[in-house]
């Protein structure tokens, strides 16, 4: 253990996957504003009645680079631990990972771990993910230091912790402990138990994209099939009003002069757009807008449903000329941008690069330089519209999202996509081989293509929930839920629940 950091960043566990230039800055943002809003709302009410219960903060002294036992140097990592439900030493320990993002004390208090730790009389622990949030070595996020930032490292992070987290809590050297996580954290979770299935006894991974992908075309694959989804208010007319939207920006950005000087002003733009870059990014951020509407529809705290963005699109529902989809679409700007407290859309690219160079912490805990760090050598995930289906404009191309690399770290595109091949081969892509390890998915969500919606095996399960978004199971219950995301979150308990009597099995076959 070791003495507390000064706090420089906010709170949140669970943030968008996609890159960090402009239009991934939306999705990012909008995962945050989601994040908190569910976490300040259901703050002490998972505890039940009357519960005071406070999770504890704590900070582990974790090696820099565990891969090297010479290298003494060390950084502070932080967790949150709930231990109200915990009954036993030899109870379960539900081990909540953190991804991309600063992890709250949301982290033990919601979501799956809470929900099911009094059933089994579980401890609850929350591991912040090194370099993001308060867990950043204190030699600050230039590339010599990011070389200690990759999945690999996070893993071991989760080996130490849980070493230590053992010693210091006193938990049996029987108890299973179970792996939680949701997003590039649930790809942590099915991880942490492919490779070390002597120490992490299961994992539920949720909206895990396992595979990584250079051009992630597939995104706007599963946002377009969205838009007609109409069990979730889409319809062949929204998409076909989105696509006009998108052809009428793209003609007002080609005519110039007047009409860019009108496009600036009614979308609400930052600055100007006479760059070609600019525009290829403010593109990007329209799309991301529209990919967030379906990434994280229906979520409580999200600022545009489906449903809603349709409403917006088509207005007059006999009326798909470009004008009326257009306004739709600039409604939908100004009702995104309002909620994220933003006064202007910002898409410059310059500004953007700037903002990644710096190798500071920074205010905002979003951790936008350490994600694109990571998705340069190591993921890819670069959300392309180049598919001749796609709704959108073709800007930005995936030749944009890998200059981002090289003018801020300096890597070539040939080593994106030998570190992407590499991420699959040594972590299996979608059929990793991990037993015990349950992944969920909802069918609306981008990510799920990248994920295992298949059983693979007897115990390679998985769960793919017709209408649902991004780790939608993972959200608080309410009243509003689907039929099909409450049987989901029943299968899951039923899964736990047969993982956990074979593991009292062995406790009681270990006594004898």
């Amino acid at each position: 253990m070791a003495g507390r950091p000064v706090p420089w960043l906010g709170s949140l566990f669970l943030v968008s996957l996609w890159g960090a230039s402009a239009p991934a800055s939306i999705l990012r943002r909008l995962g945050e504003h989601i994040q908190r809003f569910q976490e300040s709302s259901s703050l002490g009410l998972s505890l039940g009645p009357g519960a005071v219960a406070i999770p504890r903060e704590g900070w582990l002294e974790q090696p820099l680079d565990p891969f090297n036992a010479s290298d003494r140097r060390s950084f502070l990592q932080r967790y949150w631990v709930n231990d109200q439900y915990w009954t036993s030493q030899d109870g379960p320990v539900f081990l909540h990972l953190g991804g991309e993002g600063s992890l709250g004390p949301g982290s033990v208090m919601r979501g799956h771990p809470t929900t099911l730790a009094p059933v089994w009389g579980a401890l609850v622990i929350g591991l912040e993910h090194r370099f993001y949030g308060l867990s950043i070595p204190a030699e600050g996020l230039d590339v010599a230091q990011l070389r200690f930032l990759s999945s690999r490292h996070a893993l071991a992070d989760v080996v130490s912790a849980r070493l230590a987290l053992t010693r210091l809590f006193n938990v049996s050297s029987s108890s299973p402990w179970i792996c939680f996580g949701g997003s590039y954290a649930g790809s942590l979770a099915a991880w942490a138990r492919l490779k070390f299935p002597h120490l992490i006894f299961a994992s539920v991974a949720s909206s895990a994209p396992v595979r990584a992908v250079l051009d992630f075309s597939e995104y706007n694959d599963v946002v377009s099939r969205s838009l007609m989804n109409t069990a979730i208010g889409g319809s062949r007319e929204c998409r076909a009003a989105a696509s006009s939207a998108f052809a009428e920006v793209e003609r007002r950005l080609r005519a110039g002069g007047a009409a860019l000087a009108t496009l600036q002003a009614e979308l609400g733009a930052c600055g100007s757009l006479r760059r070609a870059a600019d525009q290829a990014e403010l593109l990007g951020a329209l799309q991301a807008l529209v990919g967030g509407a379906v990434q994280y529809d229906g979520q409580v705290g999200a600022p545009l449903s489906v449903r809603q963005f349709c409403g917006l699109l088509l207005g007059d529902r006999d009326n798909c000329s470009s004008p009326a989809s257009y306004l739709g679409l600039r409604r939908a700007v100004q009702v995104v941008t309002h909620s994220l407290g933003q006064k202007c859309l910002s898409f410059s690219r310059a500004e953007a690069v700037a903002q990644l160079r710096v190798t500071e912490p920074q205010v905002s805990g979003l951790g936008d330089r350490q994600w694109l760090y990571q998705t340069c050598t190591e993921f890819g995930y670069y959300v392309t519209c180049e598919d001749r289906g796609c709704p959108f404009s073709q800007l930005p191309a995936l030749p944009s999202h890998l200059e981002l690399c090289e003018q801020v770290f300096g890597l070539s595109s040939s080593s994106i996509a030998q570190a992407v091949a590499q991420t699959n081969s040594y972590y299996g892509g979608q059929t990793p081989g991990a037993t015990q390890v349950l992944f969920v998915n909802g069918d609306t969500d981008p990510w799920h293509v990248l994920s295992v919606t298949q059983a693979l095996g007897p115990s390679e399960s998985a769960i793919l929930i017709p209408s649902a978004s991004h780790c939608s199971d993972m959200a608080p219950e309410r009243p509003s839920d689907s039929p099909s995301l409450r049987l989901a979150r029943q299968n899951i308990f039923q899964q736990l629940q047969t993982w956990l009597r074979l593991a009292k099995e062995s406790q009681v076959k270990g006594e004898v």
